[in-house]
């Protein structure tokens, strides 16, 4: 089953009497069709694929096709991308059908296929929208945020040999009044060598433990196992007035 040849393009006119019919290679749009998505198997119609002119799935199917489109063993079109989360979108192509579960996941082929009005419709949704409005915005107001995970990750993976928990040091500060309170304390910690990631200030409302909750939720959906709480004695004593601005995050191997 081939569509290399085939085109978004209306179908060539009729030939005359008389003449042998060409053959060609572009299937009716109502033709009937199988996918393979990641391994689970889809029956549905050209039609269907191409419901959104310019997408990229519209284009796995047109001679103007920006990626091509392989077969497995069956001669199946077979598509490198996770089963689960096509169906939904071939249920909004047949029907309009908006997904119920599995939004963050459903949102990210929708974004890959291309599929702009499913896009559009599930950036309303409150799992999407919080994310992308919400939480996202704030966290591009926070100087460094992506490069202070990366650090964080550095930081306990380098503690973790030979041991079951690997601890890192954070000063949060979300106002420059904070940052204040926190300078004696960084002092110390450099004067002592002490590694410590610091986040802030930064100018939106979210207090601090929102900053150090989005911090846990995005090291974990890296896959680790994170928790943080209040700098202990043990781990490292802040001057006075600013304990409540240096926290441990302890990760946990086994």
């Amino acid at each position: 089953m081939s569509l290399t040849s085939t085109s978004c393009s209306p179908r060539p006119p009729r030939a005359p009497p008389g003449d042998p019919p060409k053959v060609s290679a572009q299937p009716e749009t109502s033709a009937v069709v199988k996918l393979n998505v990641g391994g689970e198997i889809f029956t549905t119609t050209v039609s269907t694929l191409r419901k959104i002119p310019g997408s990229r799935l519209a284009d796995m199917f047109c001679t103007s096709a920006k990626v091509s489109t392989k077969e497995d063993g069956e001669g199946r079109f077979f598509i490198d991308r996770p089963g689960t989360y096509f169906g939904p979108i071939l249920d909004y192509l047949r029907s309009g059908q908006v997904p119920k579960q599995h939004i963050p996941e459903v949102y990210r082929e929708a974004q890959f296929f291309e599929i702009t009005p499913l896009v559009k419709l599930l950036e309303d949704t409150p799992q999407i929208f919080g994310e992308q409005v919400a939480r996202k915005q704030f966290l591009l107001r926070v100087p460094s945020y992506g490069e202070n995970l990366e650090l964080m990750v550095r930081l306990a993976r380098a503690e973790a040999v030979a041991a079951r928990h690997s601890h890192v040091l954070v000063c949060a500060a979300r106002t420059e009044e904070d940052a204040a309170h926190c300078a004696d304390s960084l002092r110390v910690l450099e004067a002592n060598k002490r590694l410590v990631v610091k986040f802030g200030p930064w100018k939106a409302a979210p207090a601090i433990r929102d900053l150090l909750d989005s911090v846990q939720m995005d090291i974990e959906a890296q896959g680790y196992q994170v928790a943080y709480d209040y700098c202990s004695k043990k781990t490292f004593q802040p001057k006075t007035g600013a304990q409540e601005y240096f926290y441990t995050f302890r990760f946990t191997w086994w």
